[in-house]
């Protein structure tokens, strides 16, 4: 398996640190709202990747915190009048609603910031004492970035460059204007019970700290993969690199892998911008399995452009899946015969290099390809052996796990105004083939009827069938 390191900049052939043993962490939810889009495509991916992972047969530890004390937590806990620990419990029911929606695994480990803030104040305390970072009289604490050596290896910022620009805040105390807050002395305009005794004040933690210390205290001072969207890249994983190398003088992860943004008319999607779509929202026109189908229809580290004519082609080829699989009798497992072995294999290789989805979609849809004509052709244990490939397939993807007749009678996929794609087109054709070749004439009819309707105009010669569009 080779996946892209952004430490890197290139693909590398996965090794764990610790034999068959993997440690990831990744950056989870901020939760002061309900989550949207761009959040939906970071669960999905680290879903999915952590799925192919386990079934490579490693022994996988998925830790994915949960930040539930931060700057944008407390003002919106003011803005509401409403106890901030109060709020944080209502917004991570609902994220774990929408997680279950969009059919998420839950990780293994999901710590919360709050629960952590004693490992805070010893990481801090042992920065401070080793030169890496300093108090000043207001009771916050920053990082000297002037102190590590190693800063910028993750974003490739050069730290004499990143002086242009900078400045500090109005209240900040700073010796240089690139160190980053590791705790903020307490804010009267804050809820006083986000505040917490600590040696050099009361107060509170910097967001970085706080993944710094949940993902070593779980996983270890060194660890597999971190991971997150890109966003994220720079300034919080650049600054977790930073203080949890120079605490614990070892290498913090090593590999890092970063999922890219869903964008609107290609603009990203994200609160500050009021361009996002909730998960809830997107839920009440479309199922969770269309929507994930979506978010997997592009490789991670890939710009998804959000629009509604995807979200229907997803829900058209969920549909397919779900058609093909109707009156096979199959038994769920992993077949092992040579029927559908080219498309498992492809399937393989694709999600092997850097879990390409797309791709390993594409080697699904020649399963399902495969079964339709076996279907057409009565080949009855054919159909049973790829059906079972097809599920066997989904399920690392989290698709196309329920019941073909209640999937297809719920009507939560494929709107019928969905045009076909070529491919789609494709498919149909080479079944039509297949029902003519075993003298099915009158599915060979209905086909060409739905392509017709479609737009599609079938042209029958001695080299075969041609299509257009009409």
């Amino acid at each position: 398996m080779k996946v892209f390191n952004t430490l890197s900049r290139k693909k590398e052939e996965f090794v764990p640190l610790d034999g068959n043993r993997v440690r990831m962490y990744v950056c989870g939810i901020t939760v002061y709202d309900y989550c949207h889009l761009g959040h939906a495509r970071m669960l999905v991916a680290f879903d999915v990747i952590a799925s192919w992972i386990r079934h490579l047969g490693y022994d996988l530890t998925y830790v994915k915190n949960i930040t539930d004390i931060d700057d944008k937590i407390l003002k919106r806990a003011v803005e509401l009048n409403e106890p901030f620990r109060q709020l944080t419990e209502r917004f991570i029911a609902h994220m774990h609603e929408d997680e279950q929606a969009l059919g998420i695994a839950p990780p293994d480990i999901e710590p919360r910031a709050t629960e952590y803030i004693e490992s805070m104040k010893s990481m801090i305390a042992s920065l401070i004492e080793n030169g890496s970072a300093y108090a000043v009289d207001n009771g916050d604490v920053y990082f000297s970035v002037s102190s590590f050596s190693g800063y910028g290896k993750l974003s490739g910022k050069k730290p004499d460059e990143l002086l242009d620009g900078a400045r500090i805040e109005v209240g900040e105390l700073k010796r240089d204007p690139r160190d980053f807050a590791l705790w903020k002395g307490a804010n009267p305009s804050e809820p006083s019970d986000a505040h917490f005794d600590a040696p050099w004040g009361r107060g509170r933690p910097g967001w970085h700290i706080e993944c710094s210390v949940m993902s070593t205290d779980n996983l270890g001072a060194s660890f597999d993969i971190h991971g997150g969207g890109q966003d994220l890249v720079f300034p919080h994983h650049e600054n977790e690199i930073a203080q949890s190398e120079a605490a614990s003088h070892q290498h913090y992860a090593k590999y890092w892998l970063h999922n890219n943004a869903v964008r609107v008319d290609h603009v990203k999607m994200s609160k500050s911008l009021d361009n996002f779509f909730t998960i809830r929202d997107i839920l009440k026109k479309y199922d969770g399995e269309t929507v994930r189908y979506f978010l997997m229809a592009t490789q991670y580290r890939t710009p998804i452009n959000y629009s509604e004519d995807n979200l229907k082609n997803a829900g058209a080829a969920l549909r397919r899946i779900y058609l093909s699989l109707l009156d096979v009798n199959w038994q769920d497992g992993n077949p092992a015969s040579e029927v559908g072995e080219n498309a498992r294999t492809r399937f393989a290789d694709a999600m092997n290099d850097d879990f390409n989805t797309p791709e390993a979609m594409a080697a699904l849809f020649d399963l399902v390809k495969q079964l339709n004509i076996a279907k057409t052709a009565g080949q009855d244990a054919v159909a049973a052996d790829l059906a079972a490939s097809i599920r066997a397939l989904g399920k690392l993807l989290g698709i196309a796990q329920r019941d073909p007749i209640e999937a297809l009678r719920a009507g939560e996929q494929a709107p019928s105004d969905v045009g076909l794609s070529d491919e789609q087109v494709d498919d149909l054709v080479a079944e039509r083939d297949a029902a003519k070749l075993a003298k099915d004439y009158a599915r060979a009819d209905q086909i060409r009827a739905e392509l017709s309707e479609q737009g599609v105009v079938l042209e029958d010669g001695r080299e075969g069938t041609r299509w257009r569009r009409k």
